[in-house]
């Protein structure tokens, strides 16, 4: 299982290969708000999102044997682009099994990577039995998006950066959002933040909270379908089967936020911080700004960048005050 131990040698392996990703602050986003925000921007992260912290952190724990056979991933996009580069630099073959339906630019970047792409119907394939049965039949190493210790051990890098950096910022105690899918991401972090100041809940769009009634029900939820949602990166069955007893754990009551509040989140964070965000990656956003009953200082991850130019661009001009 994963460790803070695991977490700080994942940490080892990605120092001079990922991006130390800042931590930003923006005086009029906290006016909106009604609180001090400060926003971990992996979005400016290699490949577009955390996920290339999970991918690397797998792909080097692998014996040099094993990993020139290739991996194997399964992702809407951003786990997809983060195993594909990882391989690509490693100059070991990857296959991602993608839906249909994913943002084009996502399926054409992880073809860019180098990746051989595998499309499925999300409402009537299984993706973890295509991608099972392919690294059986090819050989290949099976990365999961989440429920994967080296994984989890990866993206907790992000919390270790955060503790670093609020420290750095003067920030004594915040409460830490995630944008969360299948918890690999808030898993990490919480497990980094574990015996410090700093609490971590994850948000998630609405309709799509499966985590959020897990947590409440003190068991795995599943949603009823898997489509519906502009935050298209962070939807998933269910909470992770390794993931969710450690957010049941360490992670407070789950946030909800709909798919305005996260389009909205994106315009702001792109007038005040300048960073691109896609829906998924701006549900954490949308929680710290228009969520209720939270501290006076809140941190979030704005998770991926990886959006649509054109669904972008109608975003801005929807939610942005011309004056």
């Amino acid at each position: 299982m994963t460790s803070l131990t695991m977490i700080r040698a994942a940490a080892g392996r990605l120092h001079g290969h990922a991006r130390l990703t800042p931590l930003l602050n923006a005086p009029l986003l906290d006016r909106i708000a009604g609180r001090r925000i400060y926003v971990k921007a992996e979005c400016l992260q290699l490949t577009g999102s955390f996920k290339f912290r999970g991918a690397w952190s797998a792909l080097t724990a692998l014996d040099p044997e094993t990993r020139a056979r290739g991996v194997i991933a399964f992702s809407s996009g951003n786990h997809a682009q983060g195993v594909a580069h990882a391989a690509a630099l490693h100059g070991v073959p990857a296959v991602i099994v993608m839906p249909a339906d994913a943002p084009a630019i996502k399926i054409a970047n992880t073809r860019a990577y180098g990746a051989e792409v595998v499309l499925y119907d999300r409402t009537t394939q299984d993706r973890d039995a295509i991608g099972t049965d392919l690294a059986s039949a090819r050989g290949l190493t099976l990365i999961k998006p989440y429920d994967e210790p080296q994984v989890i051990a990866g993206q907790g890098t992000t919390g270790l950066e955060i503790a670093t950096q609020a420290a750095e910022a003067g920030i004594d105690t915040a409460t830490v959002l995630t944008c969360c899918g299948g918890g690999g991401l808030t898993a990490g972090i919480a497990l980094a933040l574990e015996n410090t100041p700093f609490h971590v809940r994850p948000a998630e769009p609405e309709n799509f909270d499966d985590t959020a009634r897990s947590l409440a029900a003190g068991r795995r939820e599943t949603n009823a379908t898997l489509t519906g949602s502009i935050c298209d990166a962070i939807i998933t069955p269910s909470p992770g089967q390794i993931t969710f007893p450690i957010l049941q754990r360490l992670c407070g009551p789950g946030l909800v936020v709909t798919d305005d509040q996260a389009l909205h989140a994106m315009a702001l964070a792109f007038t005040h911080l300048r960073i691109v965000v896609e829906p998924g990656g701006a549900v954490a956003l949308a929680a710290a700004i228009f969520g209720r009953d939270l501290p006076d200082t809140v941190i979030c991850t704005a998770s991926g960048g990886n959006v649509d130019p054109v669904l972008f661009a109608t975003t801005l001009q929807r939610f942005t005050d011309p004056a």
